[in-house]
């Protein structure tokens, strides 16, 4: 039996700043996503023989209850919760299926209704799941609040201090993703900024000149996929629109994560490098085989340290990309022409399947006005702090 994966369907809502649309709950979202994946893909649920449903703001089962608006079918739901890496995480766990020969045709699917404002916690009795991060990193950085663009802004800082970057290359790269979301209807904010109105928004984390167009917001959306086995696109003569995964990495913490004396290591650089170098592995491609990349721009900080984390620039060298323009259409590489998290929004449990929806529209040639002019080659990039990262390659099945 072949163990080849394929996308054969993608959908997602347009992610909207939270409450913004009345009414919408987490069930609504995703029977939005999910009915759009089964249309896409041109089958009916009761084709899909597991669903593996994230979210991290719910209650248990609330992934039963989302995909219960699909159909009643009894199939085994999973429900998944790992932080900013969810969603693909999520796919993960569906592709393995197919991947073991465990079925042929899985649902993965992830969803968020949140709250305004900066991440909280929920529960106050036990220790947080990222306090032995936060705790090494107060050792190298004088803590600052909201924690979250504190370690990214300070991982930034690292990169300044250590290469000779600088904050204005966080600018720029926070001016080209809001300039690609214009073209994106699926994105919370369409709007296009110059650096001087970045620079001169409300300051988020002052000593890395983090200003609130370089952060990601909180957002109410979903997204999802069928994933399916080789067996199942000839059956179903899908072979003209599935897009293969042809490597795909979870990697969590590493030996070393919590001495290394890194901001950026704390933050993933290393879980992120990891996976990228196994998935081209898995993959027989390299950094200049990949035309375009969906990557966790959560804070444009980490866009930058991405760069480097992915191959596409050595050690130290990723703004140098930035200077080059190489990051967008013209460039080498066209990275989140959705706009990224920053523009597009990142409801956190919908994000890693968003940019596998994104990926799949590009290979296809579906991607309207972002289309990246012969794009051949996909990868997704989705962290969560915690942690996890979870890299993806995809490939057209017809090629």
């Amino acid at each position: 039996m072949s163990n080849r994966v394929f996308v054969v369907g993608v959908g997602m809502t347009k992610f909207e700043k939270p409450g913004r649309r009345e009414g919408w709950d987490y069930p609504a979202m995703a029977k939005e996503s999910g009915t759009k994946a089964l249309q896409d893909a041109g089958i009916a649920y009761d084709k899909v023989q597991q669903a593996y449903a994230g979210y991290c703001y719910g209650e248990s089962t609330s992934g039963h209850r989302a995909v219960y608006e699909l159909g009643l079918t009894g199939i085994p739901v999973f429900n998944v919760n790992s932080n900013c890496s969810t969603g693909s995480s999520a796919l993960f766990l569906a592709a393995q299926a197919i991947r073991g020969g465990l079925a042929d045709c899985t649902l993965a699917i992830g969803f968020e209704k949140m709250q305004p404002g900066s991440l909280g916690s929920t529960y106050e009795d036990r220790e947080q799941p990222m306090q032995r991060h936060l705790l090494a990193m107060a050792e190298l950085r004088e803590i600052s609040f909201p924690p979250a663009p504190w370690m990214f802004g300070a991982a930034g800082l690292e990169h300044n201090e250590k290469y000779g970057s600088t904050p204005e290359h966080m600018v720029q790269i926070a001016v080209k993703n809001h300039l690609h979301s214009v073209n994106n209807p699926y994105a919370q904010f369409q709007d296009s900024y110059t650096a001087d109105e970045i620079k001169s928004a409300k300051m988020i984390y002052a000593a890395g000149q983090v200003t609130r167009p370089m952060c990601s917001p909180t957002s109410d959306g979903s997204a999802a996929a069928i994933v399916v086995s080789e067996r199942f696109v000839e059956e179903n003569d899908l072979a003209g629109q599935a897009i293969e995964i042809v490597g795909q990495s979870l990697v969590t913490d590493v030996p070393g994560t919590f001495d290394s004396g890194s901001l950026i290591t704390l933050v993933g650089g290393d879980m992120s490098r990891r996976a990228a170098l196994e998935v081209y592995e898995q993959a027989q491609i390299g950094p200049d085989d990949i035309d375009v990349i969906e990557l966790h721009d959560c804070f444009a900080a980490n866009e930058l340290l991405t760069y480097e984390a992915l191959g596409l620039a050595a050690e130290g060298e990723a703004h140098k990309l930035v200077d080059a323009g190489d990051t967008t259409y013209g460039g080498r590489w066209v990275v989140n022409p959705t706009g990224g998290l920053i523009s597009k929004g990142h409801p956190l449990g919908a994000t890693g399947l968003a940019q596998c929806a994104e990926l799949n529209w590009q290979l296809r040639g579906m991607a309207d006005k972002r289309q990246v002019s012969g794009a051949k080659i996909a990868l997704a990039h989705n962290i969560g702090l915690g942690g996890s990262a979870v890299v993806t390659a995809y490939r057209p099945a017809a090629r």
